[in-house]
């Protein structure tokens, strides 16, 4: 059996982990290339057996990085979730996690050189065409992975690395913080927020389902009838944020608010749209928290009022501990705020550095169309 020898690198990125690869060591076909991902992956199946993906959605993510194809970018960033039981690889929507180790990957591929005992990477986020900033330790002009940075859902600390996010409001939604225009609508007689500063969410209450935000994430993934009134909502409201057909789309993410626990804005159990986070994800997190800030909200009303104008941290609560987010508002020009800055605290590591290896006819299209590759092919599955 003959094998293609494909480079990248295995990371965790916040709370999520995959492989890094650089765009030119890819089909530039999307369609072979997603072939070769699923492959490389080992979708579709449930626990991904014949492939390097984590049997869950949080470890069966990619990220392909490029130079810069913007001039207030350094470099670019596509992110593609992996399904792992369907043969399918979604490119919908961006994955905030994933995008802190784009800056210590950026800077070790050679795309970035550090400056300095700390590195600003400008990261161009292809999926929402939407600029994000990192922060990197790189003392002696090499990338720091220990510190004393600690966040919820990673045993142990790290070095920080600090991301801003640029003007993200409505980045998939058509431009507009709120795509209906509204701080509530009513969707299947569910009064809900339809945001997206990141992350197009549906912010909903949870006593409007029976629930508190207290109950495990697997005594609600057990409730099919509660996951079956959620996706029906979801599908509304998906139109209503001009995202079209949502059925086969991970996006947008459904978010029960509820009185906070331990001291945060609200409490939250999450929708990753069909299955239960056990956390709340980076970009779900700001728009939740933005959601909060902003005035007539589902959340805000929770949280407690909203519309304050100036600097802000906002805890928002998960299953697994706290997300915070610092956020700057200002004053629109009509009296309605509007999100000037939202940034957050990441941590990152890199865990492994070889070659995936998957089987040659996967990527047979990909030659026979001509494509120029790099890959090495080596027989019985040993590296080239």
């Amino acid at each position: 059996m003959t094998q293609t020898a494909i480079p990248c690198t295995l990371m965790r990125g916040g709370t999520s982990k995959g492989p890094f690869f650089l765009a030119s060591d890819l089909p530039s076909d999307p369609d072979v290339r997603d072939r070769v991902l699923l492959a490389a992956m080992g979708s579709p199946d449930v626990r991904q057996i014949d492939g390097i993906g984590g049997a869950d959605t949080l470890t069966s993510k990619v990220a392909i990085v490029s130079p810069a194809t913007r001039a207030d970018a350094d470099v670019d960033y596509l992110f593609l979730q992996v399904i792992p039981d369907e043969p399918r690889v979604d490119a919908s929507q961006n994955c905030g996690n994933m995008l802190a180790g784009i800056g210590p990957f950026a800077i070790e591929r050679g795309l970035v050189a550090a400056t300095g005992d700390e590195t600003k990477v400008r990261i161009n986020m292809v999926n929402t065409d939407s600029i994000a900033v990192a922060t990197v330790q790189t003392p002696g002009g090499r990338v720091r992975y220990d510190g004393d940075a600690r966040i919820d859902g990673v045993p142990g600390t790290a070095a920080p690395i600090v991301i801003d996010f640029l003007d993200i409001a409505g980045s998939s939604t058509g431009g507009a913080l709120l795509p209906t225009g509204n701080a509530r609508d009513v969707v299947e007689g569910i009064e809900a927020t339809l945001i997206d500063n990141g992350m197009p969410v549906v912010v909903m209450r949870a006593s409007d389902f029976g629930k508190t935000t207290h109950e495990s994430p697997e005594d609600l993934e057990a409730d099919v009838e509660l996951k079956a009134r959620v996706e029906q909502v979801r599908l509304a409201a998906g139109k209503l944020m001009n995202l079209g057909d949502v059925t086969n789309k991970t996006v947008p993410k459904m978010c029960l608010v509820g009185a906070p626990q331990h001291g945060g804005a609200v409490s939250t159990r999450n929708f990753i749209p069909k299955k239960v986070h056990k956390a709340i994800g980076v970009f779900g997190a700001v728009s939740v928290a933005t959601a909060c800030a902003y005035p007539g909200t589902v959340a805000a009303e929770i949280a407690g009022g909203g519309g304050q104008l100036g600097a802000r941290s906002l805890e928002i609560e998960h299953p697994t501990g706290f997300f915070t987010v610092e956020m700057v508002l200002v004053d629109d020009g009509s009296g309605r705020p509007r999100v000037e800055r939202s940034a957050l605290l990441r941590t990152a590591r890199a865990l492994m550095r070889g070659e995936v290896l998957v089987p040659t006819d996967v990527v047979a299209l990909s030659l026979s169309k001509g494509e120029q590759t790099s890959y090495a092919t080596s027989p019985h599955g040993a590296p080239a």
